[in-house]
């Protein structure tokens, strides 16, 4: 079963201890207003996935990000989200790998329910029913041809 979040509602995101940033839910024109962003639509064809992949997560952070905690200039004084801090925060790796993970990756994924196999009802299997009584150390063995 698909699980649809009806609450159009900006969340507080955790990525690191003390860093929180509040984002605008993931949506189809979220994602399809990213991908016209003009620095990525600038990409050359021959740009490396880790070129692009930088590149779609800033477009995309501009658009979702809309404060955040945790945040602060040299001082220590906290700093309002602009397009150059949101770049600046991203090119902290920890901090653009758990953005990627934890939203961009969900956003891209469907939380269905029942996505997975089951256990076989037969065979080697966790969820397995025995089709054959488990061999015993006496038992006999047959003869090798």
């Amino acid at each position: 079963m698909l699980r649809l979040n009806l609450s159009r509602e900006p969340e507080w995101l955790e990525l690191a201890p003390g860093l929180r940033l509040k984002l605008a839910p993931m949506s189809t024109a979220l994602m399809m207003a990213a991908r016209a962003d003009p620095a990525v639509q600038a990409l050359p064809e021959d740009a490396s996935n880790d070129a692009r992949g930088m590149v779609f997560a800033r477009a995309l952070a501009r658009r979702a990000l809309l404060d955040w905690e945790g945040v602060g200039d040299t001082e220590g004084e906290p700093l309002p989200v602009t397009p150059e801090g949101i770049d600046a925060l991203l090119d902290i790796f920890p901090i653009f790998d758990a953005f990627q993970t934890e939203f961009v990756g969900k956003g891209l994924m469907l939380d269905a329910e029942g996505n997975a196999s089951s256990p076989s009802p037969t065979g080697s299997s966790a969820g397995a029913i025995a089709t054959a009584p488990p061999v015993t150390a006496s038992a006999p063995t047959a003869p090798r041809g």
